[in-house]
């Protein structure tokens, strides 16, 4: 079974990339030494910390995993060039909320990225799916436990 895309920008492809050196090559050998320690201590059985160095182990080892899974399913965000027309991956999008009048700007971004409290929201979010492929002008409805309609006000790069 094919894995699913993992859609992220240059930079949360060089961060994840990063991420997984340090684990391979500072975090793993700290473990190793952890593991070390702990064995000479003596008996394993009733070692609670080799069996710290063990569960910090098998954490560290199941995270390398996932990057690995994850950088392999990589779809990098293309940065978009001259006039934006609809709304995608990369785009900074302001939004007018119908229901409260509020305007909001946000960025689309891949999942792994999403960090609404600093302005990147989803494309998998309610308000990711129902803005994407839509223009400036249109007025859709999110499809959010609380349902809300929302006009598109603007569409820039990111």
């Amino acid at each position: 079974m094919a894995e699913e895309k993992i859609y992220l920008t240059k930079e949360g492809i060089e961060a994840l990339k990063n991420e997984l050196d340090h684990l391979k090559n500072v975090v793993r050998l700290e473990v190793l030494e952890e593991l070390k320690e702990a064995r000479a201590q003596g008996d394993l059985s009733e070692n609670a910390d080799y069996d710290a160095a063990r569960q910090r182990q098998a954490e560290v080892e199941a995270r390398i995993k996932e990057l690995e899974v994850n950088l392999d399913n990589v779809a990098v965000i293309s940065e978009t060039k001259g006039g934006i027309q609809l709304v995608k991956l990369g785009c900074t999008v302001t939004v007018l909320n119908l229901n409260t009048l509020e305007v909001e700007k946000f960025t689309i971004v891949g999942s792994l990225e999403a960090d609404p409290l600093n302005g990147k929201i989803s494309n998998a979010s309610p308000l990711g799916k129902a803005i994407l492929g839509m223009k400036k002008g249109d007025r859709v409805t999110v499809k959010a436990p609380k349902q809300y309609d929302v006009e598109i006000k603007l569409i820039e790069r990111s």
